[in-house]
């Protein structure tokens, strides 16, 4: 074998796309005599050497120095596998916010095509309780309903807890002990919750969810059907400006809440009223509350003495929403999370967003 020969010509410096876009044709070092490219018909070069190389200037980023792809995805699936594998959720947990997910889907094509397929105003009748597995789910499946004929923001509303220790079923059990054991299973306070979330049904859906280690968002991408981490760790504002209440019925309301209101009104010291937004959907109402800050309320009135929203799937959900995002849920006088349930069905007024919005309401109700 020849030797390798040493030029004096300059090496050409090509770039990978270069090297395999130019038209140069590159000749290797060659003996006298050699019957290399003989009978080819081409003209030889000696000593003319050529050198495809990386240009360092296009090459790929170490790994570790190269930041997130906005194509480098994270779904819901990956996301709960994640926290199984680092053990924050065990394999049932997993399968059940999964089987949460997969049923919002399903609920928002239907909300999608409800207008097309003439299913607004149908309602079923179905057993709203089961008895197996390792943990209650408690589920408002739509929320906002009544806004679905005029295409306004719905959502599904869950909490997850664990079983009651108290509660045991035993293969024997009749249909009425078995669902009297259910309700003495469902009827915990907030505080026992394990994860809560909601999906809202809007120009986009979104997946909202807490395992109790913050607040994390979701979209959903109709390319691919899949659930996208969009938000991590979301915080609501400490305060806010903006109230979400149902003036409609103010006339209704206890005299400390429209003082309360009134004081909303007032230009107070930044020279600027706080400002009015109501959709009349909870999910609707509390998610742009969670983001901008402000506070969300359903007092009680002259007609619902006790407000119109079910404290097990409706204000222990948000409210445990809330305070991992840091914000709070009161009745207007104590913590919703540890008012303990007396039916599944038990309503309760409701406040809930920005702490010391919050906490303002909370004392105009305990003023004398």
């Amino acid at each position: 074998m020849a030797a390798a020969t040493t030029t004096t010509s300059r090496p050409l410096l090509l770039s990978r796309q270069q090297a395999a876009a130019s038209s140069l044709q590159c000749r290797l070092p060659r003996r006298p005599g050699s019957s290399l490219f003989a009978g080819q018909g081409q003209a030889s070069t000696p000593n003319v050497r050529c050198m495809a190389v990386v240009d360092t200037a296009s090459a790929p980023a170490p790994a570790a120095a190269r930041k997130r792809s906005s194509y480098d995805m994270i779904t819901l699936t990956t996301w709960l596998l994640k926290q199984e594998q680092e053990g924050v959720i065990d394999n049932e947990m997993t399968i059940v916010l999964s089987s949460i997910s997969t049923a919002c889907k399903q609920i928002a094509s239907l909300v999608q095509r409800a207008p097309i397929s003439n299913l607004t105003g149908v309602q079923g009748a179905t057993n709203v309780q089961s008895y197996s597995g390792n943990y209650i789910v408690v589920f408002d499946p739509l929320d906002g309903s009544s806004n679905i004929d005029a295409a306004v923001s719905t959502g599904s509303i869950f909490g997850i807890y664990s079983p009651s220790d108290e509660c045991h079923i035993g293969d024997d059990a009749t249909l009425d002990e078995v669902t009297q054991m259910c309700i003495v299973n469902v009827c915990q306070p907030g505080s026992n919750l394990l994860a809560a979330g909601y999906c809202m049904y809007s120009s986009s859906v979104i997946f909202v969810l807490t395992i109790g280690t913050g607040v994390y968002v979701f979209t959903l991408d109709p390319m691919y059907g899949e659930f996208v981490l969009t938000q991590e760790k979301v915080q609501i504002p400490k305060s806010g400006k903006i109230y979400s209440f149902n003036e409609g019925n103010y006339a209704l309301w206890d005299d400390k809440l429209k003082k309360y209101m009134d004081s909303l009104k007032e230009p107070g010291t930044s020279g600027k009223p706080y400002s009015a937004r109501y959709i009349g959907s909870l999910v609707g109402d509390f998610h742009r509350t969670m983001l901008y800050g402000g506070i969300y309320g359903y007092p009680s009135d002259q007609k619902s003495k006790n407000g119109k929203l079910r404290l097990l799937y409706e204000c222990a959900p948000m409210s445990f929403i809330a305070e991992q995002a840091g914000g709070k849920g009161s009745d207007g006088h104590q913590r919703v999370l540890d008012i303990m349930p007396t039916a599944v069905h038990q309503r309760v007024p409701l406040y809930v967003g920005s702490v010391e919005e919050v906490e303002k309401v909370e004392k105009f109700l305990s003023s004398e």
